[in-house]
């Protein structure tokens, strides 16, 4: 498998771990069929579920003009009114997904719709960039947390 293979698996099954512990605390996934730009209007009008999330978002234009993509919108409780973003970076080897991080963080500040949790996995990310994009939680007012996956079930366990 190649380099790049190797990092979409890696990727995906983080993601997959992620998933299982919204499932966990009771959300349900819709519009998982449907076309990534139909998502979120699928999301926000399944009232009839009050814990609820859609994978692979179309959330509007990004700093460049070009469509970004959450990987999980969740709609809850009362604590998040317009929802909770919740964004995978994974590296397992040295890379450029810390190079990334600002180009993330700002799409965060000024064109994502909802707070934003960040998880961050694998080995590969310089210190530098994650101390970075931990700094940034409290200047960057809709970036509420950055977690590596097992802080973030302890997050998770108090807040969703």
């Amino acid at each position: 498998m190649t380099q790049g293979g190797k990092a979409v698996t890696s990727g995906k099954r983080f993601e997959n771990n992620v998933e299982r512990i919204l499932q966990g605390h009771g959300y349900v996934q819709v519009g998982h069929d449907l076309p990534r730009k139909q998502k979120l209007e699928c999301l926000l009008s399944s009232t009839n579920l009050p814990k609820r999330y859609a994978t692979q978002v179309h959330v509007g234009d990004g700093i460049y003009g070009t469509d970004i993509y959450v990987d999980f919108y969740l709609i809850c409780s009362a604590s998040f009114d317009s929802g909770l973003i919740i964004q995978c970076q994974s590296q397992q080897t040295g890379g450029s997904v810390d190079e990334k991080l600002p180009y993330l963080n700002l799409n965060i500040q000024d064109c994502y719709p909802a707070p934003t949790v960040v998880l961050l996995d694998g080995e590969g990310m310089k210190p530098g960039a994650i101390d970075w994009l931990k700094a940034q939680v409290g200047v960057n007012q809709k970036l509420l947390a950055v977690h590596n996956f097992k802080s973030f079930v302890a997050w998770a366990d108090k807040n969703l």
